[in-house]
């Protein structure tokens, strides 16, 4: 909870800034922008290939305590340096690659964020690891906050006053010829030398040795991973980039529909907020239950809890997108219509994530390469097919069948190898009551166009689900912790 309540923090810092972005950009900006924070992702696998994983997986071995953090840190530091000098040098390949041509300096920061990120990577694992949820929380959010900062310094304070007073001081902080996306940017890559700094302590008890023996076998392990991380982000943002080369029209036209799509993605908020800080907690937590009694009864049951959360998750979000709406400029208000299928896109993803502890426990990572590579390819299929002719709201459905096809093959193949009993029945029971009644609201909506009636029907829907699932439930909420007491009357 500590790990996911930092990280929800962090993120919705972070969430805040969109509806100021998207006001004070003009779209075609806001859609370069998009464009920029699609390639991270991809650089951001390279420069980790699954060594944070690694570092959970072989650190439950008593015998790899002392070696592993120095092993895997050192084994990051050269690999970024390395890493990191050979993209710069191919900046403008890449920027081409993003569909930014003209802007390739906005590669090169980008370049210089993920290395900095990538050094703070092991470091952060350990502070997971080691149960420091304080601190993790602290650089985080702190991290968070400047961004925050100097995006409205840069932006509403710098650029402002450069402009009304050219040659005064304003116009050696900012250049106005600048794209104000750069600015951004930079914003972000001060995040991220803070964010380091606050990880000083950890950054220098590094000792730069490696134990080869044991990075073969890390390296055995996390090779796949790549693969894994790679097909993730060709699913979570290259459709973006996907978007901008197959949608006809001008260039303009092009960035003004990534625009409209990446804005209304983020209004999946609660449920990728959750996923996030899920996956924050979660991963120590399963592989340190994996030595405990009966650890499968364990991950069902976290399963369960997971399923119930996003499902009301997606309520809250559908049943009041009038509201959520407001996260996002006006001008990109048409996209709205994907909201409702990229959060169950995103639902799916997450169930995903919790069916995918069965082969990071093993050895063998590859059957997560298997599934991921086909998510991919059927990613950039649809997107190639159906993006001509529907534009972004294909792109939100090639989400909606990959995450869902990733979903069924994790759960099939993991099955076979390691059974957990999941009560599957009962939770795509409650996936499917939840989207009937979103559909039921729906049709209020055809029947009506007064929101307080609007509000007042999704609100009683809502609450017949928590009711409903209260009752099903019963028992189970009856073991909790502070709830608990509340089920035993």
């Amino acid at each position: 909870m500590w790990y996911g309540v930092s990280t929800i923090a962090a993120r919705f810092l972070n969430y805040l800034v969109t509806p100021y972005l998207t006001n004070v950009l003009l779209s075609e900006d806001y859609g370069k922008m998009s464009l920029v924070y699609s390639v991270l992702p991809f650089l951001n696998v390279l420069f980790t290939y699954g060594l944070e994983t690694a570092f959970f997986r072989f650190s439950n071995k008593e015998e790899n305590k002392a070696s592993i953090y120095n092993t895997t840190a050192t084994s990051i530091i050269i690999s970024t340096i390395l890493l990191g000098g050979v993209l710069l040098f191919f900046h403008q390949q890449l920027a081409t690659f993003a569909g930014i041509t003209n802007y390739p300096e906005l590669i090169k920061l980008s370049i210089i964020i993920i290395m900095i990120d990538t050094l703070a990577v092991i470091p952060f694992a350990k502070l997971r690891y080691d149960g420091r949820p304080r601190k993790y929380a602290l650089a985080k959010v702190t991290g968070i906050i400047a961004y925050l900062f100097f995006t409205f310094f840069f932006l509403s304070v710098c650029y402002v006053k450069a402009k009304a007073n050219p040659g005064s001081f304003w116009n050696s902080i900012v250049d106005i010829n600048k794209n104000p996306v750069y600015y951004i940017v930079l914003a972000n890559l001060i995040q991220a030398i803070i964010t380091l700094l606050f990880l000083y302590k950890e950054v220098f008890s590094i000792r730069f040795k490696i134990d080869f023996k044991l990075w073969r076998q890390i390296m055995v392990y996390s090779m796949p991973m790549i693969i894994v991380g790679m097909g993730g982000v060709v699913n979570e943002t290259l459709d973006r980039i996907m978007l901008k080369w197959w949608v006809p029209g001008d260039e303009i036209f092009k960035e003004q529909q990534v625009a409209i799509y990446s804005a209304c993605y983020k209004l999946s908020i609660l449920i990728t907020l959750f996923i996030q800080a899920f996956r924050m907690g979660a991963e120590p937590f399963f592989f340190k239950q994996a030595g405990s009694e009966n650890p499968q009864r364990t991950y069902a049951r976290v399963m369960k809890f997971f399923v119930i959360i996003i499902s009301i998750m997606f309520l809250v979000v559908a049943l009041f997108l009038p509201v959520w709406r407001y996260f996002i400029a006006s001008k990109l208000w048409d996209g709205l219509v994907v909201v409702p299928i990229l959060l169950l896109a995103n639902m799916f993803l997450g169930i995903y994530y919790n069916l995918s502890i069965w082969y990071k426990l093993g050895h063998k990572t590859s059957p997560g390469a298997y599934i991921t590579i086909a998510g991919a390819l059927l990613t950039i299929a649809i997107n190639y097919l159906f993006v001509p002719r529907f534009g972004y709201i294909a792109s939100a459905w090639a989400t909606f069948f990959c995450y869902g096809t990733m979903m069924v093959m994790s759960y099939v193949w993991g099955q076979k190898v390691y059974r957990i009993p999941y009560a599957w029945k009962k939770l795509v029971a409650y996936m499917v009551i939840a989207v009937i009644l979103f559909f039921i609201h729906k049709a209020v909506i055809a029947l009506t166009a007064n929101l307080v009636i609007q509000f007042a029907a999704g609100a009683v829907l809502l609450s017949a689900f928590v009711w409903f699932i209260s009752q099903v439930e019963r028992k189970e909420f009856a073991k909790l912790p502070v709830i608990g007491k509340y089920f035993n009357k």
